[in-house]
């Protein structure tokens, strides 16, 4: 992804640090739709956890990788239960404000350049697999990532169906992806903070039928840990 479309994500993130508990950035899809992203959801505590991100830090184990980290949710809580984390970001304002709460081992790079060490666990939350950002992207993901685990290690990421909706602007979307040839999961949208927009990027939302396939292609066996009734899921994927 192109680090310079989360600089407005990064601005709003030093907002809310200095004191804007009320920052939003906005998400803009290619068609239009518009929806405000309050960044106090990058600042929640333990117990405003969901049980879809409970489950997954309750399967981490030994050495985990923390990619797309953000400020540090779940880095800090891994942490907290004796876990050695390394946790990455491409914005750099997320990175320093992880080093701030405390997060001890924090680098700013780019996941699929990334080959630093191998790791038990590589935890991806908050559908940060959609930073891969089509389901090209998901394979060239997939095969990288087996430089990155120990054998037997595992990524835990949550992800969306985007088929659950029953919103007309959504399924309009979706059809369209399906008409131009591609995924219905394919995103492209733009984030803004206070006038600042970042060029269009990808995001892949990808259910877990989808996500099964081509993870048994690149050699991973994939299962749906928990599931939510809007289409978040958690998936294991085992090396």
């Amino acid at each position: 992804m192109n680090p310079k479309a989360m600089e407005p994500y990064g601005l709003a993130l030093l907002a809310y640090l200095q004191g804007d508990t009320g920052a939003q950035v906005l998400v803009r899809r290619d068609d239009g739709q518009e929806s405000p992203l309050p960044i106090r959801y990058f600042f929640r505590e333990s117990s405003q956890l969901t049980p879809i991100d409970q489950a997954a830090l309750a399967r981490c184990t030994g050495h985990v990788l923390d990619a797309g980290a953000g400020t540090g949710v779940h880095s800090l809580i891994l942490q907290q239960k004796g876990l050695q984390v390394t946790a990455i970001d491409i914005v750099p304002v997320a990175v320093e404000i992880m080093q701030q709460r405390g997060v001890k081992d924090t680098r700013c790079a780019d996941l699929f350049e990334y080959a630093v060490a191998q790791f038990d666990t590589i935890l991806m939350m908050g559908h940060g697999i959609g930073l891969v950002e089509t389901i090209a992207g998901l394979d060239r993901f997939l095969t990288h990532a087996h430089q990155l685990l120990y054998k037997g290690g595992r990524i835990l990421l949550d992800s969306l169906d985007v088929r659950i909706t029953d919103d007309a602007s959504n399924l309009a979307y979706q059809r369209a992806n399906q008409q131009a040839g591609r995924y219905i999961g394919e995103i492209r949208m733009q984030f803004e903070f206070q006038g600042r927009k970042g060029p269009y990027c990808g995001w892949l939302h990808i259910d877990s039928a989808t996500l099964k396939q081509h993870a048994a292609n690149a050699g991973w066996t994939c299962e749906v840990i928990t599931a939510d009734k809007n289409g978040n899921y958690l998936a294991e994927l085992t090396k």
